[in-house]
């Protein structure tokens, strides 16, 4: 708030306030001030925030006044009224509001009696670092997430098809403990596989098949993202090869270059340029991996364009691939945290080149 030159600051996207204050309801806001810290919500909430409300730096707090707690207010009908006289009665002049809101949002809030100034990836720069807490859920994401995917591979074979994996990965997540699906399962097969986010079809797996499988598992809130290529035998599988062992060298590359203060671009030049000089530039297209937490994609992104350099326990993907319309594609990505000395890489599936 000094740094951005505020007295007082309005968080309103639910992700982030779920990180601030550990709160998982579908309406509430946080207006944070030099003296207090003000959580609203309403009533259908008022039991749940007095329980479980923690403080911004992770304790749980009682609920009170001033720093040592947050100030619970529950509303009663118009949410912009309730903002403005906030404003008011806490003497705010510059406010500063995520700039996420909706337009109608801030025309309403444009007319309260202080100056604004629209703040953007404040609260997702916190974010970025993750805790030892944060960490180990992460973990735990990915351990259902390998373990639902060990419990469907004797079902992926040849003639079924790609919606049916994807149902029943979905169903062994549920059975493992994930309460949420990240996002929507990835089963591409055959010419679908050259599709980054291709939609699982009732394409049924033949011979001589790339099959593409991305998909996340979950853990109180926490997500996992990871992807695994598997190839069906049959025909002339010399050239679906090459492009396996050449995405796999670019994955393998881009976390071999993880380390504190390297900038995020040149791990993507590692995996980009192992791909480029194997012939296959033009077909790669997407950045090399992206952040996981709260949000399936968050910061930081790992790509050409970011100069900045990592830090310690970021937690993000390592996913390079190569997409060949005609012949299929090759996705393999991992999930690492970015230890003091060398990453760790917390998926553990193999990485070989199954074929069934």
């Amino acid at each position: 708030m000094q740094s951005n030159r505020i007295d007082g600051f309005l968080i309103t996207n639910l992700i982030n306030i779920r990180y601030l204050s550990g709160f998982r309801g579908s309406s509430a806001f946080i207006l944070m001030a030099k003296n207090k810290e003000i959580f609203a919500t309403d009533f259908r909430y008022q039991e749940e925030v007095e329980r479980e409300l923690k403080g911004v730096g992770g304790e749980k707090r009682r609920s009170g006044h001033g720093r040592n707690g947050w100030e619970i207010i529950i509303e009663k009908g118009n949410r912009l009224k309730t903002v403005k006289n906030l404003i008011r009665d806490l003497g705010i002049r510059t406010l500063g509001f995520e700039s996420s809101v909706s337009y109608e949002f801030f025309k309403g809030l444009s007319r309260a009696d202080c100056r604004l100034k629209a703040l953007r990836g404040t609260v997702e720069g916190l974010r970025e670092v993750k805790d030892k807490e944060e960490i180990a859920l992460i973990r735990e994401a990915v351990r259902r997430a390998e373990a639902a995917f060990r419990d469907v591979k004797p079902y992926i074979r040849l003639g079924r098809t790609e919606i049916y994996i994807a149902r029943m990965l979905e169903e062994c997540l549920k059975k493992r403990g994930c309460d949420h699906i990240p996002f929507d399962i990835i089963v591409a097969s055959g010419n679908n596989a050259a599709m980054p986010h291709a939609k699982a079809t009732d394409k049924k797996l033949f011979p001589g098949d790339l099959v593409v499988i991305d998909w996340g598992g979950e853990a109180e809130g926490y997500f996992s993202d990871m992807t695994r290529t598997m190839l069906i035998r049959g025909g002339d599988m010399r050239e679906k090869r090459e492009i396996y062992q050449t995405v796999l060298t670019a994955n393998m590359k881009a976390i071999a270059s993880i380390k504190r203060g390297v900038q995020r671009k040149v791990i993507d030049n590692k995996a980009r340029d192992s791909i480029k000089n194997a012939g296959y530039g033009k077909y790669f297209g997407h950045g090399t991996g992206h952040g996981v937490g709260l949000e399936v994609h968050e910061l930081p992104r790992i790509s050409w364009m970011e100069k900045e350099g990592i830090r310690q326990n970021m937690v993000f993907t390592i996913e390079p691939g190569i997409y060949i319309p005609g012949l299929g594609g090759v996705r393999i990505e991992d999930m690492v945290v970015v230890g003091s000395e060398k990453p760790e890489v917390l998926t553990v599936l193999s990485r070989d080149l199954e074929i069934i």
